[in-house]
C-alpha cells in the first residue's frame, strides 16, 4: 500500500461522502484509492465545476466533500469554487497533488500554501508516510468540526511511498462552545423587554430550526433568515422568508419596525440588512460560534460566544411567555402578502417577465426540490418565487459574488439528494460560462431542470451603467436550447407561459436527462434586489 492508497482508504473510513475532480497525473493514484474504498466519485470537465460541485454537495447533503486535483494548474483551475467555499465556511477537502520537494524546475510548481491561504482556506499537507495517517485525521476534523475549506496538499514523492502500518490516530472531535450564562442571561432580559422582536437565521443556524422555533414561540419572535439559509422556517405560520436585498415588502417593512433583532449564526452582510437599512433603530444582538464573526459585519450591541442550538435552548429556559410580535394583523399581511406578485404574460411581447416566469414555473415543479441560483441581475426571480422545502432545498453559491457557477451547483446538489427534483438557475452570461458542466449532468443521466434567465447581456452591467456604451455587456441571441439539444439535454425556449407545456411533459417521462428552459426575459430595467443593493454603491 502505498501513502496515496493509505489517504483515500482513511478518508473512506473517516466517512467522506462524495468526490468530485479532473485526474491528471498527480492525483490519479488517490483518486482511485477513494474509489476503490467505496467513494462515490463524479468527473468534471473542469477543476472550477469540480470545486463548486463538491461544494453544494457538501452544503445540502451536510456531508465532507472532497475534490481532487492535478498539482499546480489542476489547483488554480479550481480555486474561484475553493474561494467561494471557504468564504461560505463549507466542509470540503480539497486533495491537492504537488510537486515533490525536489523538483524545484517542475512547470507546475507554485506555492500552493499561499495559495490556499490567499482565498481564505486552510492550508494542510501530508508530511511523510509516518505523519499522513495524522494528517489526514486532522484535515478530516478540521473541515467536518469547524466547516472549513481546507486544502491538503499530497506531494508526489510522499504519495508513492510505501504507507507506514501503523494503525491512524482516533479522531479529536472539536465542539462549539457553550455560551456565557452570563450572556444568556442578559439575551433573555433583552427578549423579555422587546414587543417587536425578530430572528434572523443564517447557514451557523440550519442545525437549530427546532431550537429556534422553540425559542421564538415563547417570546412572540418573527422569523427571518439570511439568503443562504433560505428555506430554514419553511411552512412555519411566522415565517417572514430572507432578510434582505431579496425580501417581500412586508418583510422589510416588519423587520425594519423591529425593535429588537438577533442574529443566529449570521453575518449581518450589508446583503442581509440592505446596507444596514434594515436594522432601523433596533437593539442588535449577534450569535455565533465564532468569535471573530461576531461584530465583524456590523457593531452590535450583545455578542453572544456559543453554538446556537445550546444557546437557544439555554435562552428559552429563561424567557417570560410573551406575544411579542405576533398579532392577528401581522398575521393577516403575512398570509395575504408572504410572497412575492407576479404579474401575466403581456399580450404581444416576444420575451417574457421573469417574474411571470418564476411564478409559474413555482406551480409546475414539484414542491421536493433543490433550487441552485447562479449571481446575477436575474437571481433575486428564483429566490422570491420558487419555494423550497428547507433550508437543504436552497442551495446559494453566493459569497464571492461569482458569475458561473450556477450549473456547477446544481449538479452537486443534484447528486446530493436524488429524491428531490434539482433546479438550476443560471443567467445567460454565467450558463455560457460554466456551459462544460452540462456535457457532465447528461452524461451521469441527471434529471435536473436548468432554467436560463437570458436577457443576451450581462444584465447587473448594463443595468448599473444605464447610460453607458453597453457594448461590452451585451451579446446577439444565442439559441441556448439548441446547444443544449446538442449536449443531449431536452430543450426548449420560452418566450410565454404557453412555452413551459413541455416541462410537464419532462416531469411525466423517465426524467433521464437535464432539460434546459431558454427563457427570453425582458431586461427593460433592472431587478427590484438590483437596484436595492445599488443604492450603497
Amino acid at each position: 500500500m502505498t501513502v496515496a492508497d493509505q489517504v483515500g482508504a482513511l478518508l473512506a473510513e473517516l466517512g467522506v461522502g462524495h468526490a468530485f475532480g479532473v485526474v491528471g497525473s498527480g492525483n490519479f493514484h488517490v483518486t482511485n484509492a477513494l474509489r476503490a474504498a467505496g467513494v462515490p466519485y463524479a468527473a468534471a470537465r473542469h477543476e472550477g465545476g469540480a470545486a463548486t460541485m463538491a461544494d453544494a454537495y457538501a452544503r445540502t447533503s451536510g456531508e465532507v466533500a472532497v475534490v481532487t486535483l492535478h498539482q499546480g494548474c489542476g489547483l488554480t483551475n479550481a480555486l474561484t469554487g475553493i474561494a467561494e467555499a471557504a468564504k461560505s465556511r463549507t466542509p470540503l477537502l480539497v486533495l491537492a497533488a504537488e510537486t515533490a520537494g525536489a523538483a524545484v524546475r517542475s512547470n507546475f510548481r507554485i506555492d500552493q500554501d499561499a495559495v490556499a491561504r490567499s482565498v481564505g482556506a486552510v492550508a494542510e499537507r501530508v508530511h511523510s508516510p509516518a505523519s499522513a495517517a495524522a494528517d489526514v485525521v486532522r484535515a478530516y476534523g478540521t473541515c467536518r468540526d469547524q466547516r472549513r475549506t481546507v486544502v491538503l496538499n499530497l506531494p508526489l514523492d510522499v504519495q508513492a511511498a510505501p504507507a507506514d502500518p501503523a494503525p491512524a490516530p482516533e479522531r479529536t472531535t472539536w465542539r462549539a462552545p457553550r455560551p456565557d450564562p452570563a450572556a444568556v442571561a442578559e439575551l433573555a432580559a433583552l427578549l423579555d423587554g422587546a414587543q417587536r422582536p425578530v430572528f434572523i437565521a443564517g447557514r451557523g443556524a440550519r442545525h437549530a430550526r427546532a431550537e429556534l422555533e422553540t425559542l421564538a414561540d415563547a417570546c412572540g419572535a418573527l422569523l427571518a433568515t439570511s439568503a443562504v439559509a433560505h428555506g430554514l422556517f419553511a411552512g412555519h405560520r411566522w415565517s417572514l422568508g430572507i432578510s434582505g436585498g431579496f425580501s417581500t415588502p412586508v418583510a422589510a417593512e416588519l423587520i425594519s419596525s423591529a425593535d429588537l433583532v438577533v442574529a443566529w449564526g449570521a453575518s449581518l452582510t450589508m446583503w442581509t440588512t440592505r446596507h444596514g437599512a434594515l436594522l432601523g433603530d433596533a437593539t442588535l444582538v449577534q450569535v455565533d460560534d465564532t468569535a471573530d464573526a461576531l461584530g465583524a459585519q456590523r457593531p452590535v450591541d450583545l455578542g453572544v460566544l456559543g453554538d446556537v442550538a445550546a444557546t437557544a435552548c439555554d435562552v428559552a429556559e429563561h424567557v417570560a411567555t410573551s406575544a411579542g410580535y405576533r398579532s392577528d394583523a401581522v398575521a393577516a399581511r403575512l398570509a395575504t402578502d408572504g410572497r412575492h406578485a407576479a404579474p401575466a404574460d403581456v399580450a404581444g411581447s416576444d420575451r417574457i417577465d421573469p417574474s411571470t416566469l418564476s411564478a409559474a414555473l413555482d406551480g409546475l415543479l414539484p414542491a421536493e426540490r433543490t433550487v441552485a441560483v447562479d449571481s446575477g441581475n436575474f437571481m433575486g426571480y428564483p429566490a422570491g418565487y420558487l419555494a423550497v422545502p428547507d433550508a437543504a432545498g436552497f442551495c446559494f453559491t453566493q459569497a464571492f459574488q461569482s458569475i458561473g457557477l450556477g450549473l456547477a451547483t446544481g449538479l452537486g446538489a443534484a447528486l446530493a439528494r436524488p429524491d428531490r427534483l434539482a433546479v438550476a438557475a443560471c443567467g445567460d452570461g454565467g450558463f455560457l460560462m460554466g456551459i462544460a458542466e452540462l456535457e457532465t449532468a447528461v452524461r451521469l443521466g441527471l434529471g435536473m431542470v436548468v432554467v436560463v434567465y437570458d436577457d443576451a447581456g450581462y444584465g447587473a452591467e448594463f443595468h448599473h451603467f444605464a447610460d453607458s456604451d453597453h457594448g461590452t455587456v451585451r451579446f446577439p441571441d444565442t439559441d441556448l436550447a439548441a446547444i443544449a439539444r446538442g449536449y443531449g439535454c431536452d430543450a426548449a425556449v420560452v418566450r410565454s407561459t404557453g412555452d413551459l407545456a413541455i416541462v410537464e411533459g419532462w416531469l411525466a417521462g423517465p426524467r433521464d436527462r437535464p432539460l434546459l428552459l431558454d427563457a427570453k426575459v425582458t431586461s427593460d430595467g433592472p431587478s427590484w434586489w438590483l437596484a436595492e443593493a445599488f443604492r450603497g454603491h
